[in-house]
């Protein structure tokens, strides 16, 4: 849905900031799932 909501409005808007912005949210959110199941083995690597 959020992919979703961020593609239209670059569609509308031509501002990529948007759609740039929904990419460093999911990565975010690929990171906190992979330190809530353990699959993070090298916490050093781990970009805040």
């Amino acid at each position: 849905m959020l992919k979703q909501l961020a593609w239209n409005t670059f569609k509308k808007t031509g501002n990529i900031d948007t759609f740039m912005e929904f990419k460093q949210i999911k990565e975010m959110e690929k990171k906190i799932e992979e330190e809530k199941n353990g699959n993070n083995k090298d916490k050093r690597n781990y970009i805040s």
